[in-house]
């Protein structure tokens, strides 16, 4: 395995934890800006809404420049939006802090998931996507953890001088380790979209997009919601996240092999099944915390559950077009969280926190009917063999 993957997976560690650092120190944002926290929830919403929104488009616009300088020249303007983020005086300034630091980090993570499978043997080629996939594992079982312990003790901004810290020997490590990799051509946008006129298509990705905007109802405002129910404070919030990362990676794992063995419907089936069982569990737990830490163990697993599922689902649904699928995925999985935690931040405003489980559920049955609108055509299908069966 060559050894630059690891600076690639290196890079999606950094890029993650920016992402979903902001859940964990909603809080301390809030207070020190003086704003509320759904004003502060909005900083995911905004990065998440152009993750997905740049992600696809940057892809196609830059698709004839050299794959490590364009890396190397993301990096740096990565680097000037966290660096707006850790100076920011106001949440104005924040708020564009995090704009630019969603717009050139929608494009490192492509970079890092295409460049990875280029530098390697062919035989190599699935473990190094899964390493630099691990990059992004790891920001959610360290990272998140690391930058609330930094927060608690530091301010909010401490985590975001580490980020900036690594940012900037990534570029130092990349520029002296990476060599030159050529572009390759990519699929134009409308022939992208153009896919989601099939029915199991679109309908799929509007399951990804429902079900994890029903998850970031409830995660992106996870801590509030721990402080306000179970009155935990400092090291238990970050334990509490810990665990909801080792789960949710193991979730990974588990949806994969479910996948394997009963196949990628039924695995789909069951984990938004079991997801939405365990959210809407979630407040009738505070009152014991090892309850409440077993439902959320499963609501995590069943998070990350889905996600190998429905990429095979995708692909086998739509093989001509299963790189797209994976792209337009992983669109519709930010925008879900760019709603889920716009609409957690509605509720908050306009309501009470406690409400946000509730509204997560939800939108999580609405995933489940989405997912069996996509796939109709095979359930009916043996609804109508049985049927012919006991008729013969």
């Amino acid at each position: 395995m060559d050894k630059r993957v690891y600076l690639l997976m290196v890079v999606s560690f950094v890029v993650g934890m920016v992402e979903l650092i902001i859940g964990g120190i909603l809080d301390l944002i809030a207070a020190d800006l003086n704003v509320s926290l759904g004003q502060a929830g909005y900083l995911i919403t905004i990065f998440s809404l152009i993750f997905a929104i740049a992600s696809p488009t940057l892809l196609i616009l830059t698709a004839g420049v050299e794959r490590k300088r364009l890396t190397i020249i993301s990096l740096f303007v990565f680097l000037i939006g966290n660096i707006i983020t850790v100076f920011s005086p106001s949440y104005t300034v924040l708020f564009i802090g995090r704009v630019v630091s969603a717009t050139s980090g929608a494009l490192l993570i492509i970079l890092c998931l295409t460049m990875a499978p280029s530098i390697v043997d062919p035989k190599y080629r699935g473990r190094a996507i899964g390493i630099v996939s691990m990059g992004v594992s790891a920001s959610i079982v360290l990272g998140l953890p690391i930058g609330l312990i930094l927060g608690n003790l530091f301010g909010w901004r401490a985590p975001f001088v580490l980020i900036t810290v690594l940012t900037v020997l990534s570029i130092v490590f990349l520029h002296f380790f990476m060599d030159r990799v050529a572009p390759k051509p990519s699929v134009p946008l409308g022939k992208q979209l153009a896919t989601l006129k099939n029915r199991k298509i679109l309908f799929g990705q509007s399951t990804t997009f429902l079900f994890l905007a029903g998850h970031t109802v409830l995660y992106a405002y996870l801590t509030p919601f721990v402080k306000t129910t179970l009155g935990l404070e400092g090291s238990w919030i970050s334990i509490i996240y810990l665990l909801f990362g080792i789960a949710a990676v193991s979730g990974g794992g588990i949806g994969g092999t479910l996948a394997d063995m009963i196949g990628a419907k039924q695995t789909i089936l069951i984990s938004v099944t079991v997801f939405g069982i365990a959210i809407i569990a979630i407040p009738f737990t505070t009152f014991y915390l090892p309850l409440f830490l077993i439902v959320m163990i499963v609501w995590g697993a069943m998070n990350w559950a889905i996600s190998p599922a429905m990429q095979s689902y995708l692909m086998n649904t739509s093989p001509e077009t299963s790189d797209v699928q994976q792209g337009l995925n992983n669109s519709a999985l930010h925008l879900g969280i760019a709603v889920g935690s716009f609409i957690g931040g509605l509720v908050i405003e306009q309501a009470s926190i406690e409400y946000n489980p509730f509204v997560g559920a939800l939108l999580v049955l609405f995933a489940l009917a989405t997912a069996l609108i996509s796939m109709y055509d095979e359930f009916h299908f043996f609804s109508k063999s049985k049927y012919k069966r006991r008729r013969a």
